[in-house]
């Protein structure tokens, strides 16, 4: 059972890893040149979760650029703030699931000592 918690342990990191990635990204959104990243969690040895991070190479969409008068353009951020909602979701209803198994499993724990005496 020790196992089972210690990757429930790692999935949790995992989560968090993946929820400041995407914090990141909607905190950048409006700077120029911004290029947004994504985090992903597999499992690795020993059913462990791990989170690997990759930038995005995609070019963010061509504006004016307001403080020239030539006509000159810029690149935006390429964050999508609907996709990095849409993932905050999902990562926090892992996260509570990775929880609940945890508390469940200290709920467990104490009753048997209760039990034990």
């Amino acid at each position: 059972m020790t196992l089972s918690i210690q990757n429930n342990a790692s999935a949790l990191q995992a989560f968090s890893n993946q929820i400041s990635v995407s914090a990141n990204n909607i905190a950048n959104c409006l700077s120029d040149d911004f290029k947004s990243s994504r985090a992903i969690n597999t499992q690795g040895t020993g059913k462990q979760v791990t989170t690997t991070i990759t930038q995005s190479k995609t070019a963010g969409p061509l504006v004016e650029d307001p403080l020239k008068n030539d006509g000159s353009l810029k690149e935006m951020s390429n964050t999508d703030i609907a996709q990095e909602l849409v993932q905050q979701i999902s990562v926090q209803h892992g996260f509570n699931a990775n929880a609940k198994t945890i508390n469940a499993y200290d709920e467990t724990i104490g009753s048997l000592f209760d039990v034990i005496g």
